[in-house]
């Protein structure tokens, strides 16, 4: 299966990103995005490998989330399988409210 990355999961990225740039330094925030490349590919390779949220929400009902992989296992991506593809919905930090949150739009946005 190919993945697709939606735009707020991009946003979601780059504000990790630099975060970790700004409060450790470059080579974690590359690391990062290493790793969340990493989950990607295998999430596309076994896309059932996650377990849906269990979320009531509607919008949320059929998302399936996977931690990304050590050091950085308190972010998790939340993703949808269609047909083809592997749909990348959302990055975030496991420890915030995730059922209002993921229907947010990224802060700042």
């Amino acid at each position: 299966m190919s993945v697709r990355k939606t735009d707020v999961f991009i946003v979601d990225l780059e504000r990790q990103f630099e975060w970790y740039a700004r409060n450790a330094d470059w080579k974690v925030a590359e690391r990062y995005l290493d790793a969340v490349e990493g989950s990607c590919r295998l999430v596309a390779l076994q896309p059932r490998l996650g377990p849906r949220g269990s979320f009531t929400h509607p919008l949320l009902h059929h998302w399936r989330f996977f931690v990304v992989f050590p050091p950085f296992k308190k972010h998790i991506l939340f993703y949808e399988v269609t047909d083809n593809n592997v749909l990348m919905r959302r990055a975030m930090q496991g420890h915030r409210d995730l059922p209002r949150r993921l229907l947010e739009p990224p802060v700042g946005e």
